[in-house]
């Protein structure tokens, strides 16, 4: 699929209730939530931000080279886990994941497993994204 990151961000509302999974070097941040009220400023073309009641999101869709959607067994239970993960280009380690989240282990809710299947036969299972040009003077806060 030949498309910018920000064209599939907009599809991501029909994945449901998420856990956000934001990693780095150091330090590991998860937050549940919908992928609800996404949006662009002007200034900072190359971010998507999302505000919710508990959390604020952004993304630097620049710093995004690869796609993933991936389909495992838990590592804590009998059941599918699905995740789509946002990779730097040299695919080594994701610096977002958003996994499909139940309210019971394993209990998705109507819908959510169809829309991510949906999702990876769009896009692939490895999905390239079209660049973000990178950010010029400007930096988020």
């Amino acid at each position: 699929m030949d498309a910018p990151l920000k064209t599939f961000l907009e599809e991501c509302p029909s994945l449901g209730l998420l856990r956000f999974i934001v990693t780095n070097d150091t330090a590991v941040l998860e937050a549940r939530g919908f992928f609800e009220g996404l949006f662009f400023v002007p200034h900072l073309p190359h971010y998507a931000n999302l505000h919710s009641e508990h959390f604020e999101f952004h993304l630097n869709m620049a710093e995004v080279g690869l796609v993933r959607f991936e389909e495992l067994p838990s590592k804590r239970g009998n059941f599918t886990t699905y995740t789509v993960r946002f990779l730097k280009a040299d695919g080594e380690k994701p610096s977002l994941s958003l996994f499909l989240q139940w309210d019971k282990p394993g209990e998705y809710a109507e819908g959510q497993v169809d829309a991510f299947v949906a999702l990876r036969e769009k896009y692939g299972e490895t999905w390239i994204p079209q660049p973000t040009p990178a950010p010029t003077t400007a930096v988020a806060h």
